[in-house]
């Protein structure tokens, strides 16, 4: 029942928000959920943040394509606990592995099997997991970025379509 009441506040925030990401990837380890993988065994039952269930299934229900990125020297661990807790099919990419990249091979992979073709990334720092002020704040965030982007589109629009002063060789020339 806590995850109805978690989602249906994420659907209000989500709501809030004209333009939405095509796709919200997620890192694993004290984003989802409280531990580290590697610290944990695969006999064991994991649990979420509170919020995150919620919050999933709310981007689900919107649309939004979600993936994970997670840098654990245990992907096998990580992948039994997604199917333990009911939530593996609801990512589009889960790149799990290893990797001194800060995460760009798991982005340029997630990029390559998904429909999401740029790579503007909006990222946020989640302290204490996945939650609604999160959700908030990272939808707020992605809002803006989207907004300065459409800005300096605009800009370029226009500047690019003034005519260009003719140099006095040209003007020669004619």
């Amino acid at each position: 029942m806590a995850d109805e009441k978690v989602k249906s506040e994420a659907m209000q925030i989500i709501g809030m928000f004209q333009v939405l990401p095509r796709l919200v990837v997620f890192d694993l380890d004290y984003t989802l959920w409280p531990f580290y993988c590697e610290c944990r065994s695969k006999r064991e039952m994991p649990s979420l943040y509170p919020h995150a269930k919620g919050i999933l299934y709310a981007l689900k229900d919107k649309g939004v394509d979600m993936a994970i990125a997670s840098r654990s020297p245990t992907p096998d661990i990580a992948t039994t606990f997604l199917d333990k807790l009911n939530i593996k099919s609801m990512f589009v990419a889960q790149e799990i592995f290893s990797s001194w990249t800060h995460k760009t091979e798991h982005f340029q992979k997630i990029n390559s099997r998904t429909s999401v073709s740029k790579m503007g990334v909006t990222s946020i720092l989640v302290g204490n997991g996945v939650n609604l002020g999160a959700l908030r704040e990272g939808l707020t965030r992605f809002s803006q970025n989207t907004n300065a982007v459409e800005k300096n589109k605009q800009r370029w629009k226009k500047f690019s379509q003034k005519p260009n002063a003719t140099s006095s060789k040209e003007k020669e020339d004619d």
